[in-house]
């Protein structure tokens, strides 16, 4: 059973910006976990701002999206 936890704005914003980003280059989630070397799941739970993601994962994701953690909160209005 899901749990009914709000979940945090900020990481909803985090998870639109990449979400944004990602289309914008036409990668999918399958193809941008490849490249960070996680499942597409955890795609997916980051952009819904259900997982919260390491520093370590920022930076892969950052890299794989061709822009730095700061764009990616700058994008985020954060």
């Amino acid at each position: 059973m899901k749990s009914s936890k709000r979940i945090p704005v900020h990481r909803s914003k985090l998870g639109d910006a990449m979400r944004a980003r990602r289309r914008e280059l036409g990668l999918s989630q399958e193809a941008l976990a490849e490249v960070v070397d996680c499942h597409r799941n955890f795609v997916g739970r980051i952009e819904r701002g259900e997982q919260n993601p390491t520093v370590d994962m920022l930076v892969k994701f950052a890299s794989a999206l061709k822009c730095s953690v700061t764009d990616l909160m700058k994008a985020a209005r954060l």
